[in-house]
């Protein structure tokens, strides 16, 4: 399944827009920061419950779920998706795929060798390629489809539409060896990553002229070269239908079917439990019930202790039966109907649990990464001490930890961006910019002149801060002046009402104290108003983009945050009220005592504290920092989807760690399909979580992705894919100097030196490794989650025979 937060056509090709950067940081220590040995890291391993190929049996059809039918089959256009993937991953050539430990590997089936035979005055590879492989016409693989494929992707061509690979445009000719079985490619300038070039590779057909390449392709592939071929493709049925291919001269598909059948990521739980899929990527919330129902095999029918109904008490129950067969007719009726919904709704998860029982949940870490994106062009993030002050106020452990640590895989942070654990080159670089360090973030706010009081000092005529925020400064002096001094008269009126009551309180002295305790709470409020409205800027924010025209209505407050509600200690009559409306509530039982079942930290919410409690530090004195009149608080962007919980989860604790240096969010969830388009890409955001793929090519892959933008002709930023528009000379010089670097260990050594520069720009803050959920019918074999390796197709099948027809249409 496709998460949100992956840009689409993030297959491995050229982009033509760049990524993720960072900021202009000359640092000379930065030099040594990735230098040194490779750190010895361990990858997890792959969940793909492997066999033998004698022991899976021959025939049968396999169902397997992907998010949509692709947009195109074309891998290298732009709008190619994780579908387009996984499916010309099977009908297509790759010369060097991916294996478990994330390097590129030979492979056997389409080529005896290939490597450098010279290096001076050109590069030359020669690929010697096996003489058994052919196009599923009969065709041979040979130099005309290396030749098309170049002129269609090296860029001279604008005919073509095209993301790019990358390296192509290096190639200066492409030529027959000494026999049909030979190619000789030739290139301009060095070109280290030249293994990522001609995968997937097409035919001749597809690639030799603009029409085939821009439309025939997108819809179907006459020509193929896998195990599989194309039978056909299904909008109304949304599938898409793979058969043995005749031709194939490797191993035979164990499979005679393969169908990758359009399931959205909220119908997958039903997908499974009906048979209509056998192999799906799931969320957590599925891998669970997947876990539950087999634990569950052995309960003799007994009732679940999960699921709807679970929750209702003895006492509940016997309450509703009452209801039900109550003299009261509506009431009965009412509850009837409601006992008749959950009772329907119980056999319906009972029977899909009993059918979930055939299924198991294979786990591996995706090869993919999520990321904390820190928007650089304006705003507060433009400053680079404070990008380097967010990223040193995360735990970059305990977000680990929420991701992964409940799905029982090692919750490490990822300390590179160029690389994941397990692959060469691995090594932690996240020192360059430092670790968890409250104080020292707090420094560097204040060094960026982020002062408690800023948020009213008037603003300054200073250089310093982002171009947006010179653009409003005097609009915002003049409101600043105009609120300080209806703030003033509001406190001289204040003051006069206060001196009156006091007269009174004085007659009365046991009568004033509820009064006293109320005009010190009211005079507090007053003067602490703006920075509580300020620090509840994150709840107050919380919104869903398209859901209603009030993008600014309160949530509810959180206990514990600062934008929270304020209780002061009450007098004797209030807390005597809220214990009363307590016990009613049921969380006291009759001798006062707080039930054990709602115990919070804290006591029980909304309870009152004990007469002569101190009263919650005003927001002033924990609240959030401002310059020139403004508060410090950062558009944080997330996706609402029923899919993307996991990273609300994060943002949420992103959100938390950040108020504790005073740094305020206003968190907008916004709809999936329009998450990346309309937000990220755009640049409506200042902090924002989403993923990045991994790649064995990362002087490739990587530059695109932390280049620095470029101006375009119209003084608008080229960004390309750089979302962050954050970018360093110096970086790109060094993915300049990887890429035309054949040696591979130096190499790695110039990667490692630009991670830590990335490091300590501070656009870009890896996270966590993404967690890799699939949930496969028990007896297939060699499919599952499989890390960073590529799937063998043609070894997938059921380790049983099965009956006829196909496995997707039985009732589990």
């Amino acid at each position: 399944m496709s998460h949100v937060g992956v840009p689409r056509g993030t297959v491995r090709k050229r982009r033509s827009l760049a990524l993720l950067t960072t900021g202009v940081l000359t640092i000379p220590v930065l030099a040594g920061c990735s230098s040194g040995g490779e750190e010895t890291s361990r990858g997890v391993p792959q969940d793909i419950a492997p066999a033998a190929r004698e022991t899976v049996a021959d025939g049968s059809t396999a169902n397997w779920a992907v998010d949509a039918l692709p947009a195109t089959f074309n891998a290298f256009q732009a709008d190619a998706d994780s579908a387009t993937t996984r499916i010309t991953g099977a009908l297509l050539p790759t010369l060097f795929p991916m294996d478990r430990t994330g390097q590129p590997k030979l492979n056997p089936d389409y080529l005896e060798s290939a490597k450098v035979i010279e290096r001076e005055p050109r590069q030359v590879v020669l690929y010697k390629l096996n003489q058994q492989a052919v196009w599923s016409d009969g065709r041979e693989i040979g130099a005309p489809d290396f030749v098309a494929q170049w002129r269609a992707l090296r860029g001279k061509d604008s005919a073509f539409w095209t993301a790019r690979n990358s390296g192509y445009e290096r190639i200066e000719k492409i030529e027959r060896g000494a026999d049909d079985l030979q190619v000789r490619v030739t290139f301009s300038k060095p070109y280290a990553d030249w293994r990522s070039l001609f995968s997937p590779l097409y035919p001749k057909e597809i690639t030799g002229s603009p029409d085939a390449f821009n439309d025939g392709a997108r819809t179907t592939l006459k020509t193929t070269a896998g195990p599989f071929v194309l039978k056909g493709m299904s909008k109304s049925k949304g599938t898409v239908t793979l058969a043995r291919n005749p031709r194939w001269w490797g191993d035979k598909p164990k499979l005679d079917t393969l169908v990758f059948r359009a399931v959205a990521a909220k119908d997958r739980t039903q997908a499974l439990a009906d048979g209509t899929v056998d192999i799906a990527d799931v969320d957590a919330a599925t891998a669970d019930r997947i876990t539950l129902a087999r634990r569950d095999r052995g309960s003799n029918g007994q009732p679940l202790n999960h699921g709807p109904g679970s929750e209702i008490t003895p006492a509940q129950a016997l309450r509703s039966w009452a209801q039900a067969h109550g003299s009261d007719e509506d009431a009965a009726e009412i509850a009837q109907a409601a006992r008749e919904k959950n009772r329907k709704a119980v056999v319906a998860y009972a029977t899909e649990q009993k059918a979930l029982r055939d299924f198991a949940v294979r786990k591996s870490l995706e090869p993919a990464y999520t990321q904390l994106a820190l928007n650089g062009e304006s705003g507060p993030l433009a400053d680079d001490r404070v990008r380097r002050a967010v990223a040193r106020a995360l735990d970059r452990q305990e977000l680990a930890q929420t991701v992964l640590g409940p799905l029982g895989l090692p919750a490490k942070p990822l300390g590179s961006h160029l690389a994941l654990a397990g692959q060469p080159g691995y090594k932690d670089g996240s020192g360059a910019l430092g670790e968890q360090n409250t104080k020292e973030a707090q420094a560097l706010l204040a060094d960026a002149g982020w002062t408690r009081g800023g948020a009213a000092e008037p603003p300054k005529d200073t250089k310093a801060g982002s171009e947006a925020e010179k653009k409003g400064g005097k609009d915002d002096e003049a409101e600043a002046e105009k609120k300080t001094a209806g703030e003033a008269e509001e406190d001289k009126d204040a003051k006069s009402e206060k001196s009156e009551k006091s007269e009174k309180d004085g007659k009365k002295a046991e009568e004033g104290s509820t009064e006293d305790s109320a005009d010190s709470a009211a005079e507090r409020k007053k003067a602490d108003q703006d920075s509580e409205d300020s620090a509840a800027s994150r709840d107050e924010g919380l919104y869903i983009v398209g859901d209603d025209n009030k993008p600014g209505a309160p949530a509810p407050a959180t206990v514990g945050s600062a934008s929270a509600v304020h209780v002061l200690a009450p007098a004797r009559t209030a807390a005597a009220q809220g214990t009363v409306l307590l016990r009613q509530a049921g969380v006291l039982g009759e001798d006062g005592a707080v039930a054990a079942t709602d115990k919070q930290p804290g006591g029980a919410a909304g309870a009152y504290a004990p007469v002569g409690t101190a009263a919650p530090a005003p927001a002033a004195a924990k609240g959030q920092l401002g310059k020139d009149g403004k508060t410090l608080t950062l558009r944080f962007v997330l996706p609402s989807g029923p899919g993307s919980q996991s990273l609300r989860s994060v943002g949420d604790k992103i959100a938390a760690m950040l108020e504790k240096i005073g740094v305020g969010t206003e968190i907008t969830k916004v709809p999936d399909e329009s998450y990346f388009k309309d937000h990220i890409a755009s640049g409506a955001y200042d902090l924002a979580l989403y993923s990045w793929p991994a790649t064995a090519y990362p002087a490739t892959d990587g530059r695109p992705i932390y280049a620095k933008p470029e101006p375009a002709t119209d003084g608008s930023l080229l960004v390309e894919q750089n979302y962050t528009r954050v970018g360093t000379d110096h970086i790109d010089q060094l993915f300049d100097k990887a890429a035309g670097e054949l040696d591979e260990k130096a190499a790695r050594e110039l990667m490692k030196q630009a991670d830590a520069r990335i490091w300590a720009a501070a656009g870009s803050i890896p996270l966590f490794q993404r967690p890799q959920l699939v949930a496969v019918d028990k007896k297939l074999a060699n499919v599952g989650a499989f890390g960073f390796a590529a799937p063998r197709y043609q070894d997938i099948g059921f380790k049983n025979r099965q009956a006829a027809g196909s496995p997707a249409d039985r009732k589990k």
